[in-house]
């Protein structure tokens, strides 16, 4: 394979032994790139120009590296930060509750530790294959698929608002297709040919989304040798998508609702104003209404980003187009890999209606990747795709947190220990009990710092500055 024709491959694992081995393994075929956390994923994708291809993660990674939980949240940021890339999971962390729960987030396979090399070979050559044919895929009508009210609505939205000059603010819960909408708003309108930008302000550390969205001037913070544009002066006069705006910091919340004003922004380290007319579309999978009343969020910019509203369905909500959405995607997937289509027998047909996707749109794509692959040409039975859907939680509903006690039964305990105390700290309880929830937060969510955030009804930022104060987590920046 021509050296320069290869795709780029990225490897994160904390064991040098397994990082060198693959490297060595899969380096005629794949420019590596090798990561062994989460940080050093984050360090490393802004030195890049484009994202890699694929992805082959381990689960347990530092800061726990006997928990899946940094696994989790970097399939979830290296899919916002590129939802093209194709990521596998190579786990010593096998049960199949962690295998479930990764290809919800978005990965397209798990594989067990220890693994054949030639079985990895074969998987990542079809997981690019895979990438390739939907990058070339000619898009449907508006680029949305159903036949339902609420996607004909939809549709009739996108096509209502994609020549109008204002913002967009789009809703909808995370995998249900929110940049698909931004990207068929910009495709049919007349920026077409202009450029189309995407970033995720939640996959970013907050102190360089000024830069990455105003650009910088030479040596303006370390590390700034030489002037640089950004987000909104690359834009031009075409779109630039703002995903996640909800994890905007405040005190940028203020800069972006002057760009949307006039047009005006200011490099940082410059003095001099420059002017973008870049379209804003915004989306996020937070109530802003909610995080207003909770001061995390402007209103002034919330009015402003929110001239025209579209709310995505969750795929729950769709009933019949969850069968067009299977046929839509078995038949591609099928020609692409050039094999029979699989069939549903009636009672799994049945069985796929009753699901709930959890996962929205982009798990249901995965699953029919997998089922592709593992039945090609076969009537699929219901324990063959209820094994497929690992279906333990087939309701898709996050389990209640539980209180341990009701309140009469607290104040009688709270009240023996401090009888029992000679020396108490009622701020060290508070930090524990308040670490407690933070805990289950993410055991709930397997993780994923955003929907823990939700959980708990505070900012993601914040969240995350909770942590770093437990030490559960290593500084983002570095």
């Amino acid at each position: 394979m021509d050296t320069q024709a290869k795709p780029d491959l990225l490897i994160v694992d904390d064991d040098p032994l397994i990082t060198d081995t693959l490297n060595f393994v899969l380096s005629k075929d794949y420019t590596v790139y090798a990561a062994d956390s989460r940080n050093q994923v984050k360090s490393l994708l802004r030195q890049l120009d484009k994202p890699p291809q694929l992805a082959l993660i381990d689960l347990g990674l530092p800061p726990t590296p006997h928990r899946p939980d940094e696994g989790f949240r970097l399939i979830s940021e290296l899919l916002a930060y590129s939802p093209d890339i194709k990521i596998v999971v190579l786990s010593g962390q096998n049960d199949e509750a962690n295998a479930r729960h990764a290809r919800t987030l978005g990965a397209i396979e798990f594989i067990a530790k220890p693994c054949e090399p030639e079985t990895l070979k074969t998987l990542l050559a079809k997981a690019l294959q895979i990438r390739d044919a939907e990058l070339v895929v000619a898009p449907v009508e508006g680029g949305i698929i159903g036949k339902s009210l609420v996607i004909e609505k939809l549709r009739n939205q996108i096509g209502q608002y994609a020549n109008a000059p204002f913002p967009v603010l789009i809703e909808g819960e995370s995998g249900s297709g929110k940049e698909l909408v931004a990207i068929s708003l910009h495709n049919l309108s007349g920026r077409r040919q202009k450029p189309y930008l995407a970033l995720n302000c939640a996959a970013i550390s907050p102190n360089l989304v000024e830069p990455t969205l105003f650009g910088y001037s030479k040596g303006s913070f370390t590390g700034a040798t030489a002037p640089h544009s950004g987000y909104f002066e690359d834009a031009k006069d075409g779109t630039l998508f703002l995903d996640e705006i909800g994890e905007l910091p405040l005190e940028l919340q203020a800069k972006l609702l002057r760009v949307l004003e006039n047009g005006e922004y200011q490099r940082v380290g410059e003095t001099a104003s420059r002017t973008s007319n870049a379209r804003v579309v915004a989306a996020t999978n937070r109530d802003l209404r909610q995080e207003i009343k909770a001061s995390r969020f402007r209103a002034d910019l919330y009015h402003r980003l929110s001239v025209f509203s579209i709310s995505v369905p969750a795929l729950r909500e769709l009933d019949e187009d969850k069968l067009i959405l299977l046929n839509h995607f078995r038949d591609f997937y099928s020609r692409q890999g050039h094999v029979a289509a699989f069939n549903l027998d009636d009672k799994s047909l049945a069985l796929w209606r009753d699901y709930s996707f959890p996962g929205n749109v982009r798990e249901l794509r995965n699953i029919v990747i997998r089922l592709t692959t593992k039945y090609p040409g076969q009537t699929v039975g219901t324990s063959q795709l209820q094994g497929v859907l690992d279906m333990d939680n087939v309701d898709g509903k996050m389990p209640e947190p539980v209180m341990a006690q009701d309140s009469k039964a607290l104040l009688d305990a709270a009240r023996k220990h401090l009888q029992s105390q000679k020396n108490f700290s009622l701020d060290e309880m508070l930090q524990q009990w308040e670490k407690s929830y933070v805990e289950a937060a993410l055991s709930i969510t397997h993780g994923n710092l955003s929907q823990a955030a939700k959980l708990l009804g505070v900012r993601r930022t914040t969240l995350y500055s909770r942590m770093q104060q437990y030490g559960d987590v290593e500084n983002e920046d570095n």
